[in-house]
């Protein structure tokens, strides 16, 4: 990880208000914190956890966009998920600082990306005094879990269309920017990428999304995708 290039103070309005685990926290409350919170600058392509490393941090995205990655044994990458700001990432060694290295990868996906890193051993001490947060926090992380399973269940009971549908809608719930032509999905990712996050492969996914262009559904423009019948892609990915 690079060093910081700049200092700014941190807020945590924005930094731990806006974030869903810390969302039902007291401003006062959050102040506590800020003492513990390390600022990372970093650059397209620059790794903020590797898979296999045994720290303990958790990390909030403040700027920028995350992907998280996989490498199986025979050296392919596996894109598993895409992360903006205000979302946390890597929490489950803070949690759970026994149950081994990390499993993922967070790698940069754009210049100038900012987190904020909190150890496991200043959030514990933290809850000890907050033992109310904790409930709001394992409402957050069992929501998590519930989506973990909506993706593995999508991944055995519906067809690449609807995977793509709902993988379409979801980016542009999450990154969408309204446009006067339709809803513009900055998704920065590679074809490959892209194929990989609904679980197919390139060719398949490249076929879906030109069923979904021929239909008036959707347009492609580089690594940006327009969205004009946002309710035929949910229709889509409810079949």
């Amino acid at each position: 990880m690079s060093a910081p290039q700049k200092h700014r103070e941190i807020d945590p309005e924005t930094i731990l208000l806006h974030t869903a685990l810390f969302r039902q926290v007291k401003p006062s409350d959050a102040d506590q914190l800020i003492p513990h919170l390390h600022q990372h600058f970093v650059d397209k392509g620059e790794v903020i956890f590797r898979e296999g490393d045994d720290d303990t941090r958790m990390f909030i995205l403040e700027e920028g966009r995350v992907k998280l990655t996989r490498t199986a044994g025979d050296g392919r990458v596996q894109l598993l998920s895409i992360h903006g700001p205000g979302e946390v990432l890597g929490e489950i060694p803070v949690f759970d600082p026994r149950g081994g290295p990390r499993t993922a990868s967070a790698i940069a996906m754009r210049n100038g990306t900012m987190v904020v890193s909190l150890s496991h051993e200043a959030l514990m001490s933290w809850l000890d005094s907050h033992p109310t947060v904790a409930v709001s926090m394992l409402q957050v992380l069992a929501r998590r879990m519930r989506r973990n399973n909506e993706r593995i269940s999508d991944l055995v009971f519906t067809d690449v269309p609807g995977r793509l549908a709902k993988t379409l809608i979801d980016l542009g719930r999450r990154f969408g920017e309204p446009t006067e032509r339709g809803l513009m999905v900055p998704h920065d990712l590679t074809q490959e990428e892209l194929a990989q996050l609904v679980g197919t492969s390139r060719e398949t996914v490249n076929k879906a999304l030109m069923d979904f262009t021929n239909r008036g559904w959707i347009a492609r423009e580089g690594r940006s995708i327009l969205i004009y019948r946002p309710g035929k892609l949910i229709l889509r990915s409810q079949h």
